[in-house]
């Protein structure tokens, strides 16, 4: 399945020239660049300050809620919370990935405490999935956040619905962002039910701990301060807020790019590139989107400190011209209509199935 690409995603597509070297060379090399030009050192003072920075918002926000006491004003320091556990999300995601520290186990420790312990999101669960999505970005069967859920990402998934999800699917574009408003309460249960379920789980015991302790603060000072309905309400907008933050910084990222079958074999240089999209804006659609606008840098150096990817991006351009890899990157606008459209797109085929004239699913793929 090939990436809507008449969609309006600005690409750059130069011919491979002859002599081009390979893209496993040109990786290679392309990471010789980028580790000689000091590219791969962490940034202690970026992301010290961006902690000091959430630190005080979130303690702004504690104040803020204990002056307001019984008012309907505390819907605001709701949204607000939304907005400054994902930022904190963004950072314990960067954690995962070796960007903080040099040493693995402080960016474990790291990872885990923000993830777990303010965000509310269990790491091991976390790490779980995003690894192999990394390994295998919007290939079937492989990458576990294309794999069929609420939404379905491939036609095949939408083809076989039924009942209900076959409603759901043929509505999916609709329904996209409404669904994102429980985003941040489907995180929590799949939480729970990875650190409460039978498999093996790393650092299940501190995780639990760590959550026990957060609910216990969180829920008791809200209900302890705000009558009930206020109590529900506050917890429903921080959720709400939450999730949408969540789910539409990482929304842009794959959906809609190229879809790699099951058991095909693609280069590094080429799996990562062709199946993610770049978010145009600069330093501050970074700030929003936690560094996630740089998608391709991101998936070629997964351990590159959010700093450097824009210096990266122009080197990974350079690579991709010369070796004719398409190199996506649109308006963070653009992106939300190329998502919703290729959701429609797939969307389409939900109950496709039970059909079986090749003639009929031939203009149906018009």
């Amino acid at each position: 399945m090939s990436p809507i690409s008449s969609l309006g995603a600005v690409r750059s597509t130069v011919p491979r020239v002859a002599g081009a070297s390979s893209p496993i060379s040109s990786y290679s090399q392309l990471l010789s660049t980028v580790r000689g030009a000091g590219l791969l050192e962490r940034s202690k003072v970026f992301y010290a300050s961006v902690f000091a920075t959430l630190v005080v918002a979130l303690g702004g926000a504690v104040t803020g809620f204990v002056l307001l006491g019984d008012s309907w004003f505390q819907l605001l320091i709701a949204g607000a919370l939304g907005i400054i556990f994902t930022q904190f999300a963004f950072l314990g995601h960067e954690a995962s990935h070796r960007a903080v520290f040099a040493s693995g186990k402080a960016n474990d420790r790291a990872g885990r405490a923000l993830a777990v312990g303010v965000v509310g999101i269990s790491y091991s669960w976390w790490m779980n999935k995003h690894t192999r999505h990394h390994a295998n970005p919007n290939m079937i069967g492989k990458d576990p956040d294309i794999a069929v859920d609420t939404i379905s990402f491939v036609e095949e998934d939408a083809a076989s619905a039924t009942g209900l999800r076959a409603l759901i699917t043929r509505h999916q574009a609709a329904l996209f962002f409404p669904f994102l408003l429980f985003e941040g309460i489907n995180l929590h249960v799949k939480s729970f039910g990875h650190l409460f379920g039978r498999g093996k789980v790393d650092g299940r015991g501190i995780e639990i701990a760590l959550i026990a302790v957060r609910m216990s603060i969180l829920v008791v000072a809200i209900f302890a301060v705000l009558p009930l309905g206020m109590a529900f309400a506050f917890l429903g907008v921080q959720l709400a807020v939450f999730g949408v933050y969540m789910g539409a910084s990482f929304a842009p990222n794959h959906i809609g790019m190229e879809v790699v079958p099951a058991g095909a074999k693609l280069d590094f240089l080429n799996k990562q590139v062709l199946t993610s999209r770049n978010v145009s804006g600069g330093f501050w659609m970074s700030v929003l989107m936690g560094g996630l606008n740089y998608q391709i840098e991101h998936h070629l150096f997964p351990s590159m400190s959010r700093p450097h990817l824009s210096r990266t991006r122009r080197l990974v351009r350079e690579t991709c011209a010369r070796e004719g890899i398409p190199y996506t990157e649109t308006t963070l606008r653009r992106a939300y209509v190329i998502v919703l459209s290729y959701l429609k797109q797939v969307g389409s085929y939900s109950g496709f199935a039970t059909f079986d004239c090749p003639m009929v699913g031939q203009y149906r793929r018009v």
